[in-house]
């Protein structure tokens, strides 16, 4: 081989390199786009632990001088950097309010690293289900008297832990739930892992009293993939942030990763409020644009900058309508049976905008779908048979979901939509989630022996 000729030779590269040349217009993670000019990183700062540079898990250098500005920016006591994703946000919030053994109110719509960290610290789920409160086929949301429901029947739960913004858009109430979650003396965990921005509009859940939450920064900022803060106001807890996310992370963090939260969180204080409510401002009127083309959109206190279009309203299933728009030169974040979702940020460019725009506007509109069967949502929660840590340590195996009424459940089963397990792990299979299950495709399922 010549001197180049050995690319060829790497597929993941090449299929990268394929694909930026078509050229398409992200409206997907991460936030920067490809294109964000903020960042001026090369291989020269892919670094290590250095005399200068710091070390992420012992730091009182640099990093702790980068992280005491992130929490500047959240008003929180304390914000670590992880360079490990949200994942590992997740990870260490939940061990640093909760032991093994200890039961957690967690809502239904979870993401599977905190179902995986319930396995790893044997923590027992108490579910609260959303109400139906954003639209047919979405989860909608978990709202206060529901957490106080929960919480007089937990007394001792450890903390109550919810999502929001959801993968839809769709802000629950953090600030009623965390006033409930301090009336019981209880700490108000948040996968906040879609909505770091949101410190921009006065909607984060830090802003909104939440004890802690998990921000999945290379979501919707300039930052790299990897890069997320995890945020807490508790001073009981901040002690020991920093030694349980080290039995998580890995010991070599990208240097680039976190330098780019760095970079974000002063590109935050310096323009990006301004520029993030101006998204915000071109957001709604693609909105308004989809809902005179015919398009369902999300009910209630939504992100501002994400567009989800509900797609049954104009005869398409949310996966057809992606086809669509990738055939106009826009990629979606996400597509399921009930909508197509877009991340928005100020790094889309004006080429991005009038794509979607046209997209929008052109959009084959025909006869409305009957959803009676479309959408996948239990009356009730399915019997606990063994707990998460039970499940983890439990033989398994793999049967036609069919043939698995009865059988404890050794997997996470999640039809999207409305994104909402059917059933989660130790739980019983019943004969509505079969019917729910295989109505959803879901042809299999992973048991326990």
């Amino acid at each position: 081989m010549t001197s180049h000729d050995f690319y060829a030779d790497a597929p993941l590269y090449t299929a990268l390199c394929r694909y930026a040349d078509k050229g398409m217009s992200s409206f997907h993670t991460p936030g920067h786009k490809g294109n964000a000019s903020v960042l001026p990183l090369d291989l020269s700062l892919d670094l290590t632990e250095l005399p200068e540079t710091d070390s992420l898990f012992e730091c009182d250098g640099i990093i702790r001088a980068s992280e005491v500005r992130a929490a500047s920016l959240f008003g929180a006591k304390y914000t670590a950097v992880s360079a490990g994703g949200c994942t590992l946000a997740i990870q260490g919030m939940l061990a640093a309010f909760a032991k093994p053994g200890d039961t957690v109110i967690f809502s239904r719509n979870l993401h599977r690293s905190a179902i995986h960290t319930a396995m790893l610290l044997d923590l027992r789920p108490r579910w609260l289900l959303h109400r139906q409160d954003a639209g047919e086929g979405l989860p909608g949301r978990i709202v206060p008297q529901d957490v106080r429901a929960a919480l007089e029947e937990q007394p001792k739960a450890a903390a109550v832990y919810v999502t929001s913004p959801d993968y839809y858009g769709c802000l629950s109430d953090i600030g009623g739930i965390a006033a409930v979650c301090r009336e019981y003396g209880v700490p108000l965990l948040v996968d906040n892992a879609h909505g770091t921005h949101l410190i921009a509009f006065g909607k984060h859940p830090i802003t909104l009293g939440a004890s802690a939450s998990a921000c999945s920064a290379h979501k919707t900022l300039p930052v790299l993939t990897g890069g997320a803060w995890l945020n807490c106001n508790d001073e009981t807890a901040v002690p020991h942030i920093k030694s349980v996310m080290a039995l998580f992370g890995s010991t070599s963090p990208s240097y680039l990763t976190m330098t780019s939260l760095d970079i974000a969180r002063a590109w935050m204080q310096a323009e990006g409020m301004d520029a993030y409510r101006e998204t915000a401002r071109k957001t709604e009127a693609l909105r308004q644009l989809a809902r005179q083309a015919g398009f369902g959109l999300p009910e209630g206190d939504c992100d501002p900058t994400r567009l989800t279009l509900l797609t049954a309203a104009v005869g398409f299933d949310g996966e057809e309508a992606a086809e669509y728009f990738r055939a106009c030169g826009a990629e979606c974040e996400h597509s399921d049976r009930a909508a197509v979702i877009f991340i928005l940020t100020p790094f889309n460019t004006e080429r991005d905008w009038e794509r979607l725009r046209n997209a929008i506007t052109a959009f084959p509109c025909r006869q409305p779908l009957d959803t009676a069967d479309l959408w996948g949502r239990l009356d009730g929660l399915p019997t606990c048979a063994a707990s998460p840590r039970e499940v983890l340590e439990s033989a398994k195996a793999s049967v036609p979901t069919a043939q698995a009424e009865g059988r404890t459940a050794a997997e996470t089963a999640c039809p999207c939509p409305p994104g909402v397990p059917i059933v989660m792990p130790g739980e019983i299979i019943d004969g509505q989630c079969v019917k729910i299950l295989l109505n959803t495709g879901i042809q299999r399922i992973n048991v326990l022996q």
